[in-house]
């Protein structure tokens, strides 16, 4: 569930009437303040970053608020927690492997293991493969059709009942959300392949984009500028050291380190020419009228959003044109990141405080004008039609 404080802001949302359709000036550091700190005080939030991509390049980073309890200042570069924004950049990884030719997105994970996936078991790094031995639809499940979620799982095994591991539709035929289609992809590359997802990220983006405060594991290093949470009744929650890599959700980051790695996306870097925007064409139509839960009925055609399903990220038409964005969340933690790619404009926002969210759509709009993200899809209780 999305936090309580989504409400307060529905009517706020409504009153402030259409945004233009066009692209705003670029942001001045003076306006991203202001927007800031009014997001702050309509929801309670503790601490908020938000960083300014135009062109492709990094115009603007800044931080305002707490890190911890203790009242220490959030800093550019204090070690936030990237929930579900690593999912996007594992996409982007797997599509500058596919652009070379490494990597077939529709060629059947099946063909790059050694033996059967449910004969490998039910592993505790990676997921309950052994559940699907009696379902041979698994054979058919492609690294796009994981990064799209699109394998018919649920989010997670251990939210079923049984805490089994099924496929509840045919793999590639439907959106459903799932972390752990994207462990599936990882367990692929990292047995299959012999590849390290921890040391390929670091090869192939971190270190190249000069993202010095980011990893998929914990860092001893990251504790001298490292940033608590708050949830949403306004307790804290302390920021995990989290021991093992997983593409679905284990990156610590920055601000800093987290625009230069949305540039990079937007501008296409390190994509073979022609191929710059791939990772970001979705190819699959969203059918359903929210992400979560993520096993739900297809909805009517006036109910669905107007999305699609791309390689860790969600593409969308708008006003600007094609962009794409992708959501990070726990209980203490909301990320946002957002990108048309006309003109190669984005913002990012990072909040170490769950009760941020709720004005993520208003900040976005202020800063870029009217883009076209399904909020409404991401956030139903923000946009839901009150009696």
């Amino acid at each position: 569930m999305k936090h309580h404080a989504m409400g307060m802001l529905a009517a706020a949302l409504v009153a402030s009437g259409p945004a233009t359709a066009s692209a705003k000036p670029v942001a001045s550091s003076a306006e991203v303040e202001r927007v800031a700190k009014r997001a702050m005080s309509d929801t309670g939030a503790r601490g908020l970053a938000i960083a300014i991509i135009d062109r492709g390049k990094v115009k603007s980073v800044q931080s305002f608020g707490e890190r911890n309890a203790k009242g220490e200042p959030l800093t550019p570069d204090t070690i936030m927690y990237g929930a579900s924004l690593t999912k996007a950049v594992f996409g982007y990884y797997v599509a500058m492997q596919a652009g070379r030719g490494k990597i077939d997105l529709d060629h059947p994970i099946a063909a790059m293991l050694e033996k059967p996936l449910p004969d490998y078991g039910n592993l505790d790094a990676y997921g309950n493969w052994g559940d699907l031995a009696e379902d041979p639809r698994w054979k058919t499940i492609t690294p796009r059709m994981t990064l799209n979620h699109t394998t018919g799982f649920a989010n997670f095994s251990f939210l079923e009942p049984d805490q089994k591991l099924r496929i509840h539709f045919r793999p590639g035929s439907r959106y459903g959300y799932s972390g752990e289609g994207i462990m599936l992809l990882q367990f692929v590359l990292e047995i299959g392949l012999g590849l390290k997802l921890g040391d390929e990220l670091d090869r192939e983006l971190f270190l190249p984009l000069g993202m010095t405060n980011t990893s998929l594991m914990w860092r001893a290093d990251f504790a001298a500028n490292l940033a608590d949470g708050w949830k949403s009744d306004g307790s804290v929650e302390p920021h995990d050291e989290r021991s093992r890599v997983r593409a679905a959700g284990s990156m610590d980051t920055s601000i800093t380190d987290m625009a230069k790695m949305t540039a990079a996306m937007v501008s296409g870097w390190g994509q073979p020419t022609g191929k710059k925007s791939a990772f970001a064409t979705g190819g699959l139509t969203i059918t359903t009228r929210s992400q979560f839960p993520s096993l739900q009925a297809e909805a009517p055609a006036n109910d669905r959003p107007n999305a699609n399903a791309a390689l860790g990220v969600i593409a969308f038409d708008g006003p600007q044109g094609r962009g794409f964005y992708k959501g990070g969340h726990n209980d203490s933690t909301a990320n946002s990141m957002v990108c048309v790619f006309r003109r190669q404009r984005c913002v990012v926002i990072m909040a170490n405080d769950v009760r941020a969210e709720a004005a993520f759509p208003a900040i976005v709009r202020d800063l870029l004008g009217e883009t076209g993200v399904p909020y409404a899809w991401e956030y139903p209780e923000l946009f839901r039609t009150r009696p």
